[in-house]
């Protein structure tokens, strides 16, 4: 083990009371380790890892950093301190970290001050405003092969670390190491049969129109009708895979976001003046309210989102509806929470019913009332609320059938990222 100063050693002559203290924290480490195993639910199963590592080494906060197969750089993939955002924005270098030191390694790291190392990167420490003084830093190894790393930062009350501390945490660590692996295969293996079950009905109209087409007999009205057929079914498939394609990286944590700041209000009126034509060929109406807010984000996902929303809100509008695009702010009374902007998209639509709106960012699903006369894959929603809660962001509802229904999106964003600047209400793209 690298320490900058070596762990206090056990005294030979150890007192009955921290016998009995090394006793429990062993018997909380097994119970926990069972508890992981039995976890098939990548985000749960990463928070409670870090509970686990802040419990059993008494320390102020926790992160685990992940191999990323592509580039070969340590990425955040859960931290006690850090946001979505500014864990996707941070790559952790090979060389000058102590992450990557013991990762390369494979040995665990002790420092008593990490100012001191010159291993330290500093770059975590400017993006939020925890400092660290001190922290330990174990290998996660599956199968004798280093996946990443569990860092536990700032023992509490600046006590001394003991050799404990890292056995206990190393032992956490590979248990975590197998669990991880665990739900990934999970995940891949659960969302591939999903994958196959939705992909046979365009397969089979294609066969099926395929084999009609060969007829000689066939009319050539009907032949027309089947190229049409033909040509549904392919975009509809074309559809299927690339939405596949992007759940299978937001569920695998392969997506990166690419964050900047972008004025929030600006983005919706791009995205407006983007679906206009098609709202106006429904007679459906288009508002923009609210506060422009500068938000630190990917703003192509982000894009992608709204887009989303508002696509959905022309499709099950009704005719000569409208469409209200809000932007506002949220924090507590206390100023104790973050401020964070929130977006909404309403539609005067159908509505859901109660227990559609429990399933509706389900992957796959569709509201049994509209499933016939409006087309999609059933990943759309489902794709955007995992690319908001990626920014350390909610997605959430509000619906009432014969009324319409309101999607909701909030953002992490800092006060000086806002600008308390009203635009007049107005409407945006009427229709032609």
């Amino acid at each position: 083990m690298s320490a900058q100063t070596s762990p206090s050693s056990p005294d030979e002559n150890i007192s009955l009371e921290q016998y009995q203290r090394l006793m429990r924290r062993y018997e909380r480490l097994m119970e926990i380790s069972r508890q992981l195993n039995s976890m098939l639910d990548l985000g749960a199963l990463l928070k409670r890892i870090l509970e686990a590592a802040i419990e059993l080494t008494e320390t102020e906060q926790a992160s685990i950093l992940l191999i990323d197969p592509s580039t070969g750089e340590l990425r955040f993939e859960a931290s006690s301190n850090l946001t979505r955002a500014e864990m996707e924005a941070i790559p952790v270098p090979m060389t000058g970290s102590l992450a990557g030191w013991v990762f390369t390694k494979g040995e665990p790291v002790l420092v008593s001050d990490v100012r001191s190392d010159s291993r330290w990167f500093p770059r975590v420490e400017k993006t939020t405003k925890l400092i660290t003084r001190n922290l330990l830093a174990v290998p996660m190894n599956l199968q004798n092969k280093p996946i990443g790393v569990v860092e536990a930062i700032n023992k509490r009350d600046d006590r001394s670390w003991t050799e404990d501390d890292v056995n206990t945490l190393t032992a956490l660590a590979n248990q975590a190491a197998t669990a991880i692996q665990n739900a990934r295969l999970f995940q891949q293996s659960d969302f591939i049969a999903e994958m196959v079950h939705e992909l046979r009905s365009p397969l089979a109209a294609l066969k099926a129109s395929t084999a009609l087409l060969l007829r000689p007999t066939l009319p050539a009205t009907m032949r027309e009708e089947i190229v049409y057929t033909l040509q549904e079914e392919t975009e509809r498939l074309s559809a299927l895979t690339t939405d596949f394609l992007d759940l299978a990286r937001l569920e695998s944590g392969r997506s990166r976001l690419q964050t900047e700041i972008f004025d929030l209000y600006e983005l919706v009126e791009e995205c407006v003046e983007f679906v206009q034509p098609r709202a106006a060929e429904r007679g459906i109406q288009i508002e923009i309210r609210g506060l422009h807010g500068q938000a630190h984000a990917d703003r192509d996902k982000i894009k992608q989102v709204l887009l989303n929303l508002l696509t959905n809100a022309i499709k099950y509008n009704l005719e000569h509806g409208a469409i209200t695009c809000t932007l506002d702010r949220s924090e507590d009374e206390e100023g104790c929470l973050p401020i964070c902007l929130v977006a909404s998209v309403r539609d005067t639509g159908h509505g859901l019913s109660e227990e559609d709106q429990k399933r509706v960012f389900d992957k796959f699903f569709r509201a049994a009332a509209t499933a016939n006369s409006v087309g999609g894959t059933g990943l759309g929603l489902s794709i955007a609320k995992r690319i908001i809660e990626a920014h350390g962001g909610e997605m959430w509802l509000e619906s009432a059938l014969g009324v319409g229904t309101t999607f909701y999106f909030s953002l992490p964003a800092l006060d000086e990222n806002i600008s308390i600047r009203y635009d007049r209400p107005g409407k945006i793209a009427p229709p032609i």
